[in-house]
């Protein structure tokens, strides 16, 4: 065989890809800016970003029907594809979490004059400024106000805890079906994984709305309503690109894509999920309950 055989032909999704996440960071920052074209750009590059979704998973799908990507070079590029995909978004997230800590141990102490030296700073700027977390009264309540209230931690947040860690057991039970080439435990497994994500989804969408309406913690809500909402936000949007990732691999189960020895497909969904989870328990602990 050649040594070119298993290269698979080049592919345009990943421009499409570019191209709707171009559009939904220019309509997220003009949604924040208030801009009227804002909306428009969001909801374009949504959709841009679902056709690409679509038409890469039926050509992947397609190709892997076909007899590619079994071969060694292929599998252990897809293996090493994910593995650094899922770093990126270690890193990414490894950001966001960095600046809500830096916010925490360095800023909101120099802010209330805690820091040697820093007690005249506090003083000529914002002497009624507390050092406090979660900061209910910003530096400059005439500018941002904070919440009445903060999600109680043992309600909603602990509830989506409990169902993403039974989501990994479940994906688990899925993955012991597809290895023992048990159809039924493998679908319940994964419909399972699906159920609670999109239960989670649910339960965050009803913990915003009482963000929102209930206890005025807003995205606008001083630095910890942007903390708040960029972390949590973040998390729900992989949440629902991984539900979406967890429903094609359910079809893909039903129509016996996968044999117990190639079944790379369910494996990385099942990384990304993992992930998924471990990142909500860091984020469950420091912006809930610590």
């Amino acid at each position: 065989m050649s040594k070119q055989a298993h290269i698979t032909p080049p592919s345009y999704w990943p421009i499409i890809g570019s191209f709707g996440l171009f559009f939904l960071a220019f309509g997220i920052i003009n949604v924040l800016h208030q801009s009227e074209w804002g909306s428009y750009s969001l909801a374009l590059g949504l959709v841009i970003l679902l056709l690409m979704l679509f038409g890469w998973f039926k050509e992947v799908i397609a190709e892997n029907r076909a007899g590619l990507g079994k071969e060694p070079e292929v599998e252990g590029a897809f293996k090493w594809g994910m593995i650094w995909f899922i770093f990126s978004e270690v890193m990414f997230f490894a950001t966001v979490f960095a600046a809500l800590f830096y916010i925490r141990i360095f800023i909101i102490p120099w802010l209330s004059g805690a820091y040697a030296g820093q007690e005249i700073t506090h003083y000529v700027l914002w002497p009624h400024f507390q050092m406090q977390w979660p900061l209910f009264n910003t530096p400059d309540p005439s500018i941002f106000l904070g919440p009445i209230k903060t999600i109680p931690t043992w309600e909603v947040p602990a509830l989506n805890t409990l169902i993403l860690l039974t989501s990994g057991l479940t994906i688990t039970v899925a993955h012991w079906g597809i290895i023992r080439q048990d159809r039924k435990m493998a679908l319940t497994g994964q419909g399972l994984t699906i159920m609670l994500g999109i239960i989670f989804l649910f339960l965050q969408a009803h913990e915003y709305i009482e963000a929102y309406h209930e206890l005025d913690l807003k995205l606008n809500s001083g630095v910890y309503g942007n903390t708040f909402f960029m972390l949590t936000g973040l998390h729900g949007f992989h949440v629902a690109l991984g539900t979406v990732m967890l429903i094609c691999i359910w079809w893909r189960i039903y129509f016996n894509h996968f044999s117990a020895q190639y079944h790379f497909a369910f494996e990385a969904v099942a990384w990304y999920w993992h992930f998924v989870d471990v990142v909500w328990l860091i984020l469950f602990v420091f912006v809930y309950w610590i």
